[in-house]
């Protein structure tokens, strides 16, 4: 089992091509599946990830920021350190537009305005981690904008577009929960009736928007969720 897994981990399987949406000397964007680690995990039998796929067809690739596992949907690599820090840059100083979108249970009312705000501080539930928990005095800021698409009456669940502002971790799950809204097949954050109807978590990065690290033109990606 050890060979096997090690043997995974240095010829590990390829993306499929159309799961890249963009390839240049600088990056790569890519429309993650869910269920993939973003990066390796601990031990080989977690060493499959996104990155090691694409750093085995692109070994210069390097990662920028992250998906959780179970979510779906656009990914930006850069290639090469010049590239990493620029566009790692990008991203600390709030530069590049994300947008996801996810089914929540439940009908959401629309905000007043057309984007509702969450601004509920996190922190990592550390005796159960990887859950984080709203904290008002030990949590680091995160905010959270939103706005219903429409009613799933069917599905009695609604479709949110949410941007995050700032990019905590699990905090687009944590804050639709503590909206009373959980996502429809969330492992870790749904009660289990909601948890199980949905094969996967419904939650995916729809919209990428930056400027390009080396040429400075604008970039826009847009990818539709598969749910």
């Amino acid at each position: 089992m050890g060979g096997h897994a090690r043997q995974e981990m240095n010829n590990p399987p390829r993306l499929r091509q159309d799961a890249y949406l963009h390839i240049d000397a600088a990056l790569l964007v890519i429309d993650k599946p869910a269920g993939l680690l973003s990066v390796p995990g601990r031990g080989l039998d977690k060493a499959d990830c996104l990155a090691a796929r694409a750093q085995a067809e692109f070994p210069d690739a390097l990662i920028v920021h992250r998906l959780d596992m179970d979510t779906s949907g656009l990914l930006l690599m850069a290639r090469g350190l010049d590239a990493q820090r620029r566009m790692s840059r990008a991203f600390a100083e709030r530069r590049v537009e994300k947008r996801y979108v996810a089914l929540v249970a439940g009908r959401m009312p629309p905000p007043r305005a057309e984007w509702g705000t969450v601004d509920l501080p996190l922190v990592c539930d550390w005796p159960n981690r990887p859950l984080q928990k709203v904290d008002a005095e030990s949590g680091k800021p995160s905010v959270t904008r939103w706005r219903v698409l429409d009613y799933d009456a069917e599905r009695e669940a609604t479709r949110v577009e949410l941007m995050p502002v700032t990019g905590r971790s699990h905090q687009l799950r944590v804050h639709m929960r503590e909206l009373g809204h959980p996502m429809l097949g969330d492992p870790l954050y749904a009660p289990p009736a909601v948890r199980a109807r949905a094969s996967r978590l419904l939650l995916h990065a729809s919209v990428l928007r930056f400027s390009h690290p080396e040429q400075g033109r604008a970039m826009v990606f847009e990818s539709a969720p598969p749910f």
